[in-house]
């Protein structure tokens, strides 16, 4: 398999015309362990924070929470679109800029609805930044030898929890939850901003062919019995895993744990989250069309 850094003429190359930007690797293993560490790893954290200080009820808030999933899930279509045409840097580079924004608006927020509107941005945001943009610029940038590439992102975005859920846990131990997630939005101004927009300013790649051997349009695919179950059992997987990152921290302080105890329970269980990755990888040589256009399956959790 080619070296995933090796450089010619300022690109290193693969099959045919790709070229694999270097930078592309580091920065998104970085934008996505800030991402989804914030933008995701933070709201379980803060949460039980949030319904003390605001008397709002914990389900009001992860209503909040569940609804930016289900817009990620809706805007996910339109952006895996875009990126097939335009290309990564652009629409991620945005996406950033949402999620902080978003953040912002969450902290600031002085009533529900004004809650709701900010956790409505993330799910842009997330839709924008999370692992389907990712791994599509991988896919097209590293493809048909793209399994490693997708492999080191997976990693190293599984690792979220470890890094933000404890960080969390400390700046709230010394701020308030309004504040935590004030400092969290520099945080993810200023890493995932200029990488998404430094990063990924290569040439965005035409899509490889479709296999001839495809068996039908993608219409008649997403129709098909083994489609549809296969999308059933994602979903239920997805609703388990997630079902026990938004409940395991208030499940460990109705214990009797602190939050700091129970955000390192959280981040300690990384090491398994990678499942929400590419799945059964295929063979290096099996030309595949990067599923830019397909939403993720978490988004349905």
């Amino acid at each position: 398999m080619a070296d995933l850094t090796t450089r010619t003429d300022g690109a290193a190359t693969g099959t045919g015309d790709r070229s694999r930007p270097r930078g592309v690797l580091p920065a998104l293993c970085a934008t996505q362990i800030t991402s989804w560490g914030i933008v995701y790893y933070a709201f379980p954290v803060l949460n039980p924070q949030i319904t003390a200080d605001t008397g709002w009820s914990p389900g009001v808030t992860m209503a909040a929470f569940s609804l930016a999933l289900v817009v990620s899930g809706l805007a996910g279509i339109r952006v895996g679109r875009i990126i097939d045409d335009r290309g990564p840097r652009t629409i991620m580079t945005a996406g950033s800029a949402a999620g902080t924004l978003s953040m912002v608006i969450v902290a600031l927020a002085p009533n529900l609805p004004v809650f709701f509107c900010g956790w409505i941005l993330a799910g842009l945001a997330m839709a924008a930044t999370f692992y389907p943009p990712a791994f599509a610029a991988v896919t097209r940038w590293w493809a048909p030898d793209h399994v490693r590439a997708l492999t080191v992102v997976t990693l190293a975005g599984g690792l979220a929890s470890t890094v933000f859920a404890p960080l969390t846990a400390t700046l709230a131990d010394h701020l308030t939850w309004r504040t935590t997630y004030l400092v969290l939005a520099v945080i993810l101004a200023a890493v995932t901003i200029p990488a998404h927009a430094l990063a990924l300013r290569a040439p965005w790649p035409p899509a490889p062919e479709a296999p001839g051997d495809m068996g039908g349009t993608p219409r008649t695919v997403v129709r098909s019995r083994p489609f549809l179950m296969l999308a059933v059992a994602f979903t239920l997987s997805a609703f388990a895993m997630y079902a026990v990152v938004v409940t395991l921290v208030p499940l460990l302080l109705e214990r009797g744990y602190t939050t700091s105890q129970a955000a390192w329970a959280l981040g300690l269980g990384a090491p398994a989250r990678p499942s929400a990755g590419p799945s059964t990888p295929r063979s290096p040589t099996t030309p595949v069309r990067p599923p830019a256009r397909w939403p993720s399956s978490r988004s349905v959790a």
